[in-house]
C-alpha cells in the first residue's frame, strides 16, 4: 500500500521529426528541454525526484503533439520506473495522456490479465479564471485472472481553480493558480481495494509543468512535489 500511495503521488505531480520547437497557447515546446520535480513524504523528508524530457515535437493536422519521457529516481539517485507519453495542444487547451498515469512496471503487472483500457485525458487551459471548472479525467480497465474479472478505475474529479496567488519553489517565484481535485481510485480482483485523495496543484501560464503538487488523503499531507529545474 505504501509503494502504491507513492506511486499516486508520482503520478499526480503531475507531457515532423524534423521539428524541434513549437510555440503553442503561449508554451514554447522544444525537442530535449525539460524539467525535475524533488519529490517529499508529507513530514518533508526527501524521498526521490523525477525528471521529465521532451523527446519529440512534431504537427499533427491543427495540434502540435510532443512526446514526454519521465523517470523516477529514489533517494539515492537509483532509477525506480520510467514511462513515455504523449501531450497535445490546439492552440487552447493542452492535453496529457491519461495513460502516463499508469507506468510501464504497472502495465507489465496487468500484462497476463489480459486488461483493455479506455482513457478521458488531463486538460490544461491556456489560461485560468478563479472559478473555474476543469473537465476530468479516467482511466478504466478490464480484463480477468484466470476465471476472475478484475477491474481498475481511476477518477479525477471536481478539478477546480480555487486561488491564485504567490508561489516561491527552487525553480523560481512565479504568479500561480491553485487547482484543487478530488481522485478515487479502485481496483477490484475478487475484492474491491478504494483509496481517496485529493491534490492540490498550482500552474503558471505559460509553464508546461505543475510548479508544485500535494496530495492528501482524509486530510493528512501524504506527500508533495516541487519544480527544481526547468531547462
Amino acid at each position: 500500500m505504501k509503494n502504491f500511495i507513492l506511486w499516486s503521488i508520482m503520478c499526480i505531480t503531475m507531457f515532423s521529426a524534423d521539428v524541434l520547437a513549437q510555440e503553442c497557447a503561449g508554451f514554447t515546446l522544444k525537442e530535449g528541454s525539460g524539467f525535475e520535480m524533488n519529490n517529499y513524504d508529507g513530514k518533508g523528508k526527501a524521498i526521490g525526484k523525477i525528471i521529465y524530457k521532451i523527446a519529440k515535437v512534431s504537427k499533427e493536422g491543427a495540434n502540435t503533439v510532443f512526446t514526454v519521457d519521465m523517470e523516477s529516481l529514489n533517494s539515492k539517485g537509483k532509477s525506480e520506473l520510467k514511462n513515455t507519453y504523449q501531450m497535445k495542444c490546439d492552440g487552447n487547451v493542452m492535453s496529457m495522456d491519461a495513460k502516463s498515469l499508469i507506468s510501464q512496471e504497472q502495465l507489465k503487472s496487468f500484462k497476463d490479465m489480459e486488461m483493455k483500457f479506455t482513457y478521458e485525458n488531463i486538460e490544461y487551459p491556456s489560461k485560468y479564471a478563479v472559478g473555474d471548472k476543469l473537465k476530468d479525467a479516467s482511466i478504466k480497465g478490464e480484463g480477468k485472472s484466470g476465471p476472475m474479472p478484475v477491474n481498475f478505475n481511476m477518477l479525477i474529479k471536481n478539478r477546480t481553480v480555487t486561488g491564485q496567488e504567490k508561489l516561491t519553489v527552487p525553480a523560481g517565484s512565479y504568479d500561480v493558480y491553485k487547482i484543487n481535485s478530488d481522485m478515487n481510485m479502485e481496483m477490484v480482483m475478487g475484492f474491491p481495494v478504494k483509496m481517496d485523495m485529493q491534490t492540490i496543484s498550482y500552474r503558471a501560464p505559460g509553464i508546461v509543468w505543475d510548479l508544485k503538487t500535494e496530495t492528501y488523503r482524509k486530510g493528512k499531507l501524504m506527500g508533495y512535489s516541487e519544480l527544481t529545474k526547468i531547462y
